[in-house]
């Protein structure tokens, strides 16, 4: 597959001319040769990152991918390998937060479906509720001020109190597995929101169903540029 013109290239890996020439100039591509005329000379490694690079793309962003694809043949063997390992990790742990947060919303949901109706003595203070989600006082009225958990207010003979009712001590729950598996309060308050408007959290799962598929699809996408990528880390 010597001598292919930058049409050619196009026609093979399925990205126009001026995207071809794009790429090679990004250091997606090593630089072709160049005939006597002056015109390109690709070959079949070319095809091959390009199609290396489209998955690549997919899986972890263009913006990663082209790095990728230009420290790759710069970088020795064992570094050119943990750079392809890395991006398997961290998809891996995308796919880990989405299930540590599916989790907690499942837990939530069981609860949801078994509680009988709730009453005064189902409260708790927020020192109770710190300690049973398993986290710090001062979390919980942080949560409180982003407007991710709504206690009650009581009147004591000290002033007034946070006294946390069945929903809140819910949400306190939810924002905790949601926080743990590495949400952020911006996408963690989306969550709550959405439950709080539809009053269950099957919204929720479906949302995070969805971005598990969508990580199944990307880690899918980068097992096929693996083979072309170690071509790339190590040419036969």
């Amino acid at each position: 597959m010597a001598g292919m013109s930058t049409r050619d290239v196009a026609e093979a890996s399925g990205y126009s001319v001026q995207q071809v020439r794009d790429l090679e100039q990004q250091g997606v591509l090593p630089p072709a040769a160049r005939r006597d005329n002056g015109y390109r000379s690709f070959s079949g490694a070319h095809v091959r990152s390009l199609r290396a690079y489209r998955d690549l793309a997919f899986a972890v962003g263009p913006a990663e991918a082209r790095r990728v694809m230009r420290d790759l043949r710069a970088l020795p063997l064992a570094d050119g390998a943990a750079l392809v390992a890395s991006a398997h990790a961290g998809l891996n742990r995308e796919r880990e937060r989405e299930l540590a947060a599916r989790r907690g919303l499942e837990t939530v949901r069981a609860e949801e479906e078994s509680d009988v109706e709730a009453d005064d003595a189902d409260r708790m203070t927020i020192t109770q509720l710190a300690h049973a989600v398993g986290v710090r006082p001062s979390a919980l009225r942080f949560w409180e001020a982003e407007g991710l958990v709504e206690p009650d207010r009581i009147v004591t003979r000290a002033g007034t109190a946070r006294s946390y009712g069945l929903a809140a001590i819910r949400e306190a729950r939810i924002v905790a597995a949601l926080r743990e598996g590495g949400y952020r309060v911006p996408e963690v308050r989306e969550v709550i929101t959405a439950i709080r408007e539809l009053g269950d959290v099957s919204r929720s799962l479906a949302a995070l169903d969805a971005r598990l598929d969508a990580i199944a699809r990307r880690t899918i996408a980068l097992l096929r540029a693996g083979t072309l990528v170690a071509e790339i880390v190590e040419p036969a």
